[in-house]
């Protein structure tokens, strides 16, 4: 017979357990097994850092000019701020690119930010009630959109003064519409649902369904969509500033810095190719991590992440059988 002592230790055995043995996956965990997503999340980890605090480390050698140190190639005899070369004025390009990370991430987040508070909200509003107020709000959205956002900024950005509280509001506006469509569609679907009208049958009020029943639910699809248009924004901010109609100097953005570097592509490749691949290296890892995310967040598909690591548990090679030995006869 067991003791009672036995017989509690065998309970708390690891395989009377199994909620604690299969627990599932964080979302750090999750990000560590894909490594693409993971560099990405770590570069633009990185970019912000830089954006946030390096500012602090840098002071003015970025608007610091040295007339006799113009058009210096990358290397290490000048220090660390030499060590991405020198522009034509003999600025640091360390240090302006720094100082340009801030710059356009000043520009792209809060115009991300807004535009997804807006139209969420306008969205989410319109596609749970339905009706007239559904109608009233695609129909603005379709008007926005029937013009390129491009096109929008260059007009405003050439009648008013070019800015970058001008450029943010402009790409704010122009994309409200993909928020207000994408918020729309969720809530429409997710407004016919058993815990909606149970939530509604016991009188809660309309907002409260919203933000309590609707809004998590969307919410991810929504973080999702404003990753990639991130990209998009910082994109179209660097193509106007290229145009001569974003950020204007003493200010400096990456878009800016390939414009004044352009001429000088084939005797100064840094000054144009640094900030170009630091846009090229942002908005690939936000595109690689909104493909993450969209998968991480869905429960329907969140097991895809865990399956190559499954498939090298099953795939490996069973530990060898140790060969038995004849028994000999007396």
């Amino acid at each position: 017979m067991t003791t009672r002592a036995e017989s509690s230790a065998a309970e708390d055995t690891p395989s009377t357990r199994p909620a604690e043995r299969h627990r599932p996956p964080r979302c750090w965990q999750l990000l560590g097994r894909d490594r693409a997503a993971a560099v990405g999340a770590v570069v633009l980890a990185l970019v912000a850092l830089v954006a946030l605090f390096g500012q602090l480390f840098i002071g003015d050698r970025a608007q610091r000019q040295d007339l006799d140190a113009s058009l210096r190639p990358p290397s290490l005899s000048d220090g660390v701020y030499g060590l991405l070369g020198t522009d034509v004025l003999g600025r640091s390009m360390l240090a302006r690119l720094v100082e340009a990370a801030a710059t356009t991430l000043s520009v792209a987040v809060p115009a991300v930010l807004c535009s997804l508070l807006i139209g969420s909200a306008l969205g989410l509003w319109a596609g749970y009630h339905g009706g007239r107020r559904e109608s009233v709000a695609m129909r603005v959205a379709d008007v926005i959109l029937s013009f390129p956002s491009l096109l929008i900024a260059v007009v405003v950005l050439y009648v008013f003064s070019p800015s970058a509280l001008n450029i943010v509001l402009i790409l704010a506006v122009a994309r409200i519409p993909v928020y207000l469509r994408t918020a729309r569609a969720e809530a429409a679907e997710l407004r016919s649902r058993l815990f909606v009208d149970a939530a509604r049958t016991f009188g809660t009020p309309a907002r409260m369904i919203i933000y309590r029943h609707v809004l998590p639910i969307a919410l991810p699809t929504l973080l999702t969509v404003a990753t990639l248009d991130f990209c998009f924004v910082m994109l179209t901010e660097s193509s106007l500033s290229f145009l001569g109609i974003g950020i204007q100097p003493p200010d400096v953005s990456w878009g800016l810095m390939v414009a004044q570097g352009r001429q000088y592509l084939q005797t100064a490749w840094w000054i144009t190719v640094l900030p170009g691949l630091a846009i090229v290296l942002t908005t690939v890892s936000a595109t690689v991590l909104a493909a993450w995310a969209r998968i991480a967040t869905d429960p329907a598909q969140r097991w895809r992440l865990t399956l190559r690591k499954k498939r090298r548990d099953r795939d490996a090679p069973a530990a060898p059988v140790p060969p038995v030995q004849p028994e000999t006869m007396p």
